[in-house]
């Protein structure tokens, strides 16, 4: 009896010391580390509605960071970036060369990118100045100030799952968010569809017909990173506001995990 209990404390305490492998599966963490982009291009009331979507969970630890915080290298100490409304092209302008590449580079590496509204423009493949880290295209770009007000959005079954909907259609705030389309790019994957938009605004000019059908809320990969573009703005629509958290779930990959657990236990 000594001897059989003598051998199952010594395979136990073994089996405690292995390394963690890249095959093991790792647990997930028990604070996921958010930072909230609060710079030049960003609304005055993006980042407080950001948080407040956070706050109600001890799962967050957020905290607001500047494009110089991310041309400084801030990125390493975080797993998911959300970029919220304003404008994508003043983001861009502000974060500089170095700073869309450290984020590129942040996402390439196995971070998660939620990008809200002008942080879904800044991720798309639309433009000189986007990050391309979603193969996304904007549709109708001479329209893009097509004003702003509720709209309504049909979500695909994979949109439900992930982001927990519990109707097949929502009414959302909508402030000039991008219409995005597949950019039929060789790289970065094609994106999932989540959500489409099923009414429109077409104010200053924009024709009718155009925004209904395109894409309003998507998910895809950029090589070890996940990405989710969000066009309206569920963080400031009531009802909605556990959407932005569900996506920084999804988004916190295997690899950006597997960091976080290594640094825990490295403390």
């Amino acid at each position: 009896m000594n001897r059989i209990w003598y051998i199952m404390t010594s395979i136990l305490l073994t089996a405690g010391t292995l390394p963690l492998s890249a095959e093991t599966p790792a647990t997930a963490p028990s604070v996921i580390r958010v930072a909230i982009y609060d710079d030049g291009g960003g609304s005055s009331i993006g980042p407080d509605n950001v948080e407040k979507c956070l706050s109600t969970s001890k799962e967050f630890q957020f905290r607001r960071i500047t494009a110089e915080d991310i041309r400084k290298g801030t990125l390493k100490d975080i797993d998911v970036l959300v970029q919220p409304g304003g404008s994508g092209s003043k983001q861009a302008a502000a974060l500089g060369d170095d700073g869309c590449r450290a984020i590129k580079e942040f996402v390439g590496a196995g971070g998660g990118y939620v990008g809200i509204c002008a942080g879904a423009y800044l991720a798309s493949s639309e433009y000189t100045w986007s990050l391309g880290i979603m193969n996304s295209r904007v549709v109708d770009r001479a329209h893009w100030a097509r004003g702003k007000g509720v709209v309504k959005i049909r979500w695909t079954d994979a949109g439900r799952n992930l982001l927990g909907a519990t109707h097949e259609i929502s009414s959302v705030d909508y402030n000039q968010g991008p219409l995005l389309g597949p950019a039929k790019k060789p790289e970065p994957a094609p994106y999932q569809e989540l959500a489409t938009f099923e009414t429109e605004i077409v104010e200053k000019g924009a024709p009718a017909g155009v925004m209904k059908g395109t894409t309003a809320i998507a998910s895809g990969t950029f090589q070890s990173g996940r990405v989710i573009c969000i066009s309206p703005h569920p963080e400031q629509t009531q009802g909605l506001e556990d959407f932005v958290p569900r996506a920084i779930d999804w988004v916190v990959t295997k690899e950006t995990t597997r960091k976080n657990v290594l640094s825990s236990k490295a403390q």
